[in-house]
């Protein structure tokens, strides 16, 4: 089956959950289908990764958008545009230009589109479309509105949201396949628009496998990590919580006890936060992730927006990691509190949790060996990939 996929980065390196998905996910369907990919970049030096991709793409093609999201040309664009400032930063005429050629040129099955703001760049077509959504983009912007205080930030906020819920929910009516990371996620866009027959679940995984590969390695001082790419705003706000509800608990403690912080892209607020405790380490994207979760005994997780499948959470159950969480952190997971993790949704509870699991090296044991379990049993690539490629040949068939 031909397959035009259209990504708003290049799966490679592995650097955000995005590219993990994508990448591994071309790598297992590789021998099944031909695949055209079409990925936007933000630097030239990144088309030194294309060579990696072609290892499992007929075709890899580039486009590069603004490096930096917050340009005059992008703001001025959104503020004349019915497009949101998702929309328009992700937005890139060549590649719109590049899509109506290669449809004309080559007879695709269907198109397979990551993120609904990539959708503008399809033309009208009969080619079916699969619309995979790795998050709901409007809730996590939401979130952050809300902590807002400043008025005219928080209107000018408001209305862009307004944007992304219509333009959002529009392409997830209009694509002939909708696809989501967990059925937390089918069942709230099943209330928002209907449709529910329409919308598959094809959850985010880990190479189980890959993760063995490397042993534990764990410092002296009990260590708490946190992980994520930064350029989500969920990911900046959990930091947040982190530094300032729970770490200052556990610190008083426990005074040997180290934070670290992982994650690509990390901001000058983030930085700055090793500088006024030297108790915390901010490393940013690292080449191997396996060395955060083998140089730590804890994944801290306080997460209170968006959707989606946490990756952090897999990787770290598939790292032997014990996991303390929020409720919205492990959503639509299947995991079970105090079996594969340590839930609290509080400040002062997930320090509770953290220093009683630092302190029980059994409990650790017992919730790495679960946690490790259940993700191979259900997480497993492999698996995943034998869902996808039966949607795509599904609707590779409606076309026929």
């Amino acid at each position: 089956m031909k397959i035009l996929m259209l990504t708003p980065y290049l799966p490679y390196p592995l650097l955000s959950g995005g590219q993990i998905r994508t990448y591994n996910l071309l790598k297992k369907l590789a021998n099944k289908h031909e695949v055209t990919l079409f990925a936007l970049i933000k630097e030239d030096s990144e088309k030194q990764y294309i060579a990696e991709l072609e290892k499992y793409c007929t075709k890899v093609k580039v486009f590069k958008r603004s490096q930096k999201p917050f340009t005059f040309t992008n703001i001025f664009r959104t503020a004349i545009s019915s497009f949101p400032f998702l929309v328009i930063r992700n937005h890139v005429k060549e590649t719109i230009n590049a899509v109506e050629e290669e449809l004309a040129r080559e007879q695709y099955d269907l198109i397979h589109a990551e993120t609904f703001y990539m959708m503008p760049h399809i033309p009208q077509t009969d080619t079916p479309t699969i619309l995979v959504e790795q998050t709901i983009e409007y809730l996590g912007y939401e979130s952050f509105a809300d902590k807002i205080h400043i008025p005219i930030l928080k209107q000018l906020l408001n209305m862009d949201i307004r944007k992304i819920i219509r333009w959002e929910k529009h392409y997830w009516n209009s694509c002939d396949k909708l696809i989501v990371m967990s059925e937390d996620d089918k069942n709230f866009i099943a209330d928002q628009i209907g449709q529910k027959e329409k919308i598959e679940v094809v959850s985010n995984g880990v190479d189980t496998s890959w993760f063995k590969q490397k042993e534990k390695n764990l410092p002296k001082d009990p260590t708490l990590l946190s992980v994520g790419t930064f350029n989500w705003l969920p990911n900046v706000e959990a930091v947040e919580f982190l530094v300032n509800k729970v770490w200052p608990k556990v610190k008083d403690s426990m005074p040997k006890a180290k934070l670290w912080i992982v994650g690509n892209s990390p901001t000058k607020e983030v930085f700055a936060y090793q500088k006024k405790d030297s108790s915390i380490t901010v490393t940013g994207g690292i080449p191997d992730i396996r060395e955060a979760f083998n140089g730590a005994h804890i994944l801290m997780a306080p997460v209170f927006s968006g959707k989606g499948t946490r990756y952090k959470i897999l990787e770290a159950m598939a790292s032997h990691t014990p996991i303390i969480a929020t409720d919205i952190a492990v959503e639509g997971l299947g995991v079970e509190n105090e079996k594969h993790v340590l839930t609290s949704n509080s400040g002062e509870g997930m320090a509770k949790l953290a220093i009683k699991l630092l302190k029980d090296q059994e409990l650790q044991k017992k919730l790495a060996t679960n946690g490790f379990k259940f993700v191979k049993d259900n997480y497993d690539w492999q698996e995943i990939s034998v869902k996808l490629d039966n949607i795509y040949k599904e609707i590779g068939k409606k076309k026929i």
